[in-house]
């Protein structure tokens, strides 16, 4: 970043500037608006547990389904149903514990926003937030090209797309760039943010517009892109799974590399790496 010099840090080690406050802000912007869209998305799901394939639904015969059944000794059981094939998640899906009472709903009270049955204040949330993730995407996009920060955090180099078999291995085997080379993103960051941010959130926000009976009116052939709305909704729920995979990893990776010099990198600005012009010496 222009205008910032590298920190003196502890012996071996320099500060460098690696994110810019416009990022910065951005990142915990989303990460707040993508937990309250995930809860209220479950509210919302809770309220008709079931996905299907084309324009309209199938009840009898759903594409995926979280649902309850009575056993023969007189039991209630949580199932999930995919296709023709039935896994038995009591306790977690379909069937959980609220203070001390099985409760029939698909996903449980802790995950959901609010945590009682209530379709309309989910959607409320839902959408509320789902603007506020729009326009801090739309922010971070102007001041990510803007800046030249987007290419440079979401376009491999070229030396990174020739080395991107060893990356993979260096990533399984936990092994992190250091020195020079912690200073940009690896391959496969950089990679798995672009799909990210080019490919995934926008089929998630457009997927989600389509579900809408005012966004249809305006643009009847979104929903018909998706191959019907209810092809939006399952593509929407399976998308929003994807980056909490996304996520989970994420926040693994964060703890495996470093949980405090990356926080303090997404918090104040400054990532420490090893010195590699002046090895066991500290850079003033």
């Amino acid at each position: 970043m222009a205008g910032k010099q590298p920190a003196s840090s502890a012996r071996g080690w320099r500060l460098i500037y690696r994110h810019p406050l416009t990022i910065r802000l951005a990142h915990w912007v989303n990460v707040a608006c993508l937990l309250v869209l995930l809860m209220s998305g479950l509210q919302i799901f809770n309220a008709h547990p079931a996905l299907y394939w084309g324009h309209v639904s199938t009840f009898a015969d759903p594409a995926f389904a979280i649902t309850s059944e009575d056993t023969a000794e007189g039991r209630v059981r949580g199932l999930v149903q995919v296709g023709g094939r039935r896994l038995d998640t009591t306790g977690i899906l379909g069937v959980s514990n609220l203070d001390g009472q099985s409760v029939e709903r698909a996903f449980p009270a802790w995950a959901t926003l609010p945590a009682g049955q209530d379709l309309a204040t989910g959607r409320r949330w839902h959408f509320l937030f789902a603007w506020a993730f729009v326009l801090n995407g739309l922010v971070y996009l102007i001041y990510g090209i803007g800046s030249g920060q987007l290419r440079r955090r979401l376009v491999p180099d070229g030396d990174q797309i020739r080395d991107f078999g060893g990356s993979v291995r260096e990533h399984l085997m936990l092994r992190f760039p250091e020195g020079e080379e912690a200073r940009r993103y690896n391959v496969i960051q950089k990679l798995t943010y672009l799909i990210v941010v080019a490919v995934l959130l926008p089929i998630m926000v457009l997927a989600g517009l389509a579900m809408s009976p005012g966004i249809d009116a305006m643009v009847p052939w979104l929903a018909d892109a998706f191959g019907g709305r209810q092809s939006a909704r399952s593509i929407h729920f399976i998308v929003a799974n994807l980056l909490v995979l996304f996520t989970l990893v994420h926040v693994v990776l964060v703890l495996v590399s470093g949980v405090a010099n990356n926080l303090r990198g997404m918090l104040t600005g400054w990532f420490a790496i090893r010195d590699d012009r002046h090895p066991g010496e500290t850079v003033r």
